[in-house]
């Protein structure tokens, strides 16, 4: 029997960007401990529509809406016809992002805009556009997707890690204007994990494989599932007293500096 404490039953939760990947793993914890799910996506309807139907095939109560996180307009439009159709959002999870790995000297401005505005402004957009409704509701849940990269620099991510960066900072902002509302809002920060994205990558001999499973005290890549822990505690009542923190799900990287190699 799961504790009271960690029960979603009742709760509405928005998770942006959760037709695939890590915002579909979470996606998945929060509906397993008892939420109603909502999903978006912005680039087709037929894949907001395969990924409900993975969430149906495991018996989770999903809807799916298309729209851009980013353009004001369209996000407060979904937020209203969200909470008619299915009911008020406890729980909003801003997961949806995208990177460009293009060296600072060579990225045209148009890329740079488009990162630091779907991972940065994108979450102040939907988070301002739900927050005013918890407020009226007396509270909410807020969880904000940033990264390792919040805290670190890498080559050729210069405007992911501004964005993630910024949105560390704005999530603390966000937690010291609203907790006298009864909204908390916290981060998850992932570290390298086992996707399709990065299935490339993790193959035998490649050199980043390698690297990434040195330089993870853990010694390996993390499974999508891992996350769900996080994103359940931060979602539930159990973290009612924690507001303005990061919780980093990366195996212990940002814990050390790293061993050489061969040690």
């Amino acid at each position: 029997m799961s504790h009271p404490l960690f029960d979603l039953t009742g709760k509405v939760a928005l998770v942006t960007g959760a037709t695939h990947g890590l915002g579909m793993a979470m996606a998945k914890g929060l509906a397993s401990a008892g939420a109603t799910l909502v999903i978006n996506g912005v680039s087709s309807q037929e894949k907001i529509d395969d990924a409900l139907a993975q969430y149906k095939a495991e018996g989770y109560t999903a809807y799916g809406y298309k729209f851009d996180v980013a353009d004001e307009r369209q996000a407060e439009a979904a937020v209203a016809q969200i909470e008619k159709d299915v009911g008020p959002i406890d729980i909003l999870v801003n997961n949806a992002g995208i990177i460009r790995r293009v060296p600072l000297l060579d990225m045209p401005l148009e890329e740079w805009d488009k990162v630091i505005k779907t991972d940065l402004t994108g979450v102040f957009v939907m988070t301002k556009a739900v927050v005013k409704n918890m407020i009226k509701r007396d509270g909410g849940k807020v969880i904000n997707i940033c990264s390792m990269m919040s805290e670190l620099g890498r080559d050729s991510v210069g405007a992911y890690a501004a964005a993630k960066g910024g949105l560390k900072m704005l999530t603390r902002n966000m937690a010291t204007e609203w907790a006298r509302f009864n909204v908390q809002v916290n981060g998850i920060g992932p570290g390298y994990f086992a996707t399709s994205q990065t299935a490339p990558i993790r193959v035998d001999g490649n050199p980043l494989n390698e690297f990434i499973k040195q330089r993870t005290p853990a010694g390996k890549w993390g499974d999508p599932n891992d996350l769900q822990g996080a994103a359940i505690f931060l979602a539930s009542q159990a973290s009612n007293f924690i507001t303005g923190q990061i919780v980093y799900v990366d195996g212990g990287i940002l814990a050390t500096i790293g061993r050489p190699q061969g040690e």
